[in-house]
């Protein structure tokens, strides 16, 4: 059980029915996948090759951004607004499928854009699964 779950059950309202699991599954993986973000833009700075990386950077930096803000909104419960939640989740989601993108086409060659790629995957699974159970 992880400390996001541990917080979706002690909140003391109802949570409006959305699925637990899947909410947990989802801030978890924005959360991983902001952080594998901003490591995969730092790192491709560091390459030699950088001024080839600059859309690589760009993407990666955007959908840090939007995941972490997107972790953050799935956070919070009080005066909860479905409409919202569906489109940073759909925004969330169109930044992981960009960022992936973007990101294997550099994978053979960084092994860190290998790993951000299945990161943004895995978060726009996670909100996939969520948005289908909204």
């Amino acid at each position: 059980m992880s400390t996001t779950t541990d917080m979706l059950r002690t909140y003391p309202k109802d949570l409006g029915g959305i699925d637990q699991t899947a909410l947990a599954d989802c801030i978890d993986a924005c959360f991983e996948c902001a952080q594998t973000c901003t490591a995969c833009a730092d790192a491709c700075l560091s390459e030699d090759m950088v001024a080839e990386l600059a859309k690589c950077i760009r993407t990666n930096l955007d959908c840090a951004d939007i995941c972490a803000a997107t972790g953050n909104v799935l956070s919070r419960h009080t005066g909860y607004d479905a409409n919202l939640t569906r489109l940073v989740l759909e925004a969330c989601r169109a930044a992981c499928k960009a960022c992936g993108d973007e990101c294997v086409q550099h994978a053979d060659m960084h092994e860190h854009c290998k790993i951000c790629a299945d990161a943004c995957r895995r978060c726009q699974q996670a909100c996939e699964a969520l948005l289908a159970k909204l």
